[in-house]
């Protein structure tokens, strides 16, 4: 499985690492982290050091309920990051986390080289046209409403399938557009309740026989704080342990805050 970024091909059957950077004042764990172009700078070269293949940066919570924040907020804490790191790091393969085709296309033309999209487009009908002619990868996630109503849409059936349903139709209309690389991440956290995302992570496998990649996303997030009854900022070796079982059900790219420790879990899985 490859991915063009950059010009630069990525086999991903050999599991990547996404090193997350939120440029939010409130995002559930690091928020407000980045408070100067220093720390910012040290953040992202030390991720690169641990061997993250791409950095992920976002500047809108998506954590349940966060605050909506206009798309000029959006784009004031993202470009000038985006423009910092690829003066610094222009060998970094730099990821946009947003659901808004402006800021896509705006973050494109600053450096980035990816759009991971929390919507799927479904928050903005521009986003796969402008994915698709900016010729980017494309993180496809599965969420039910929006960050401020999605717990009350934890209502399913059939979880499982039913994301693949969803994945099956997101997939064809990207295709239909020409977007060539596609990625597909579960959503973990997203409209599911902490049973429903066990259940998912138990049969992440199945998302297999759509053929793409795989990323996931369950760093210090509550489904592991909440069942060991801690807090996020001591989540890290509960996120080891589902970022294995992640590795072992068919994940190509774990979506974390802390990349040694991911890559970690990469390298002893391989020895396996």
């Amino acid at each position: 499985m490859n991915i063009n970024c950059k010009g630069t091909i990525l086999n991903v059957s050999t599991p990547k690492v996404m090193g997350i950077v939120n440029l939010t004042p409130d995002s559930f764990y690091d928020g407000g982290s980045y408070d100067s172009d220093v720390v910012l700078l040290q953040k992202v070269e030390q991720m690169l050091t641990d061997s993250a293949a791409f950095i992920d940066i976002g500047g809108y919570s998506s954590r349940p309920n966060a605050q909506d924040i206009s798309e000029e907020e959006e784009l004031k804490r993202v470009i000038p990051a985006i423009q910092k790191i690829n003066q610094n790091f222009p060998e970094a393969m730099l990821s946009i986390d947003t659901f808004r085709s402006r800021v896509a296309r705006e973050s494109i033309e600053n450096g980035c080289c990816m759009v991971n999209d929390i919507s799927a487009g479904n928050l903005d009908d521009k986003m796969m046209e402008t994915v698709a002619t900016m010729q980017v990868p494309y993180v496809m996630m599965h969420m039910r409403g929006t960050p401020q109503t999605m717990n009350s849409h934890t209502d399913y059936v059939n979880i499982v399938k039913e994301i693949l349903f969803y994945f099956s139709e997101k997939v064809a209309q990207a295709r239909s557009l020409g977007i060539n690389d596609l990625i597909l991440d579960a959503g973990f956290g997203f409209a599911k309740t902490i049973e429903q995302n066990f259940e998912l992570l138990s049969k992440l496998e199945l998302l297999q026989m759509l053929e793409l990649p795989i990323l996931t996303g369950i760093s210090r997030k509550s489904m592991i704080y909440k069942t060991l009854n801690t807090t996020a900022e001591n989540a890290l070796n509960g996120t080891s342990v589902l970022n294995t079982i992640a590795l072992q059900k068919g994940s190509n790219i774990l979506r974390v805050h802390d990349v040694k420790e991911a890559m970690e879990c990469i390298k002893l899985l391989g020895k396996l």
